[in-house]
């Protein structure tokens, strides 16, 4: 069975990456996919984020990564896919969620989704913390993988 993970993933972090390694134990097959259009200005360009996200889990054999324009019920049609995870955090968390669920089902009655809840040591980890964190100077090794810590120094430097 096929699963798709998809997000903004700007950056992505430790947290994301433990629940793209819990689906990818659960599926034959995870996508985890890169959405263009977000409702937020995003700090990293589609391509950077791509590339972040190929570099974080090239160990992961059954895991592709895909950018996608557009719906992700459209999406997940276009990969043959009836199944998304979500990342569940906290309470807050779940109205979000639960609304996109909603929202999905409405758009495309095929779709179904699966929420996931990462471990406990990245239950608070957000990409805006990060972000915020990174423009601080930030430690962020407890936070991201090591391709999002580079990609911050290029960026950082580039600025400059």
């Amino acid at each position: 069975m096929k699963a798709i993970y998809p997000g903004t993933f700007d950056p992505i972090s430790l947290g994301h990456l433990n629940i793209l390694e819990k689906a990818a134990r659960i599926f034959d097959e995870v996508i985890l996919g890169v959405a263009d259009y977000t409702a937020k200005e995003n700090y990293f360009s589609l391509s950077e984020r791509v590339d972040m996200c190929q570099k974080s889990c090239q160990h992961l054999e059954n895991v592709r990564v895909i950018s996608y324009k557009g719906l992700v019920v459209d999406f997940a049609k276009e990969q043959d896919c009836k199944l998304l995870i979500r990342g569940l955090r906290a309470v807050s968390d779940f109205e979000y969620e639960l609304s996109l669920a909603l929202h999905n089902v409405k758009l495309s009655a095929y779709i179904e989704t699966m929420f996931l809840v990462p471990s406990l040591r990245y239950m608070y980890l957000s990409s805006s913390m990060i972000r915020q964190l990174a423009e601080l100077n930030a430690d962020l090794k407890d936070f991201v993988p090591t391709a999002v810590i580079e990609a911050f120094q290029q960026k950082m430097h580039r600025s400059t």
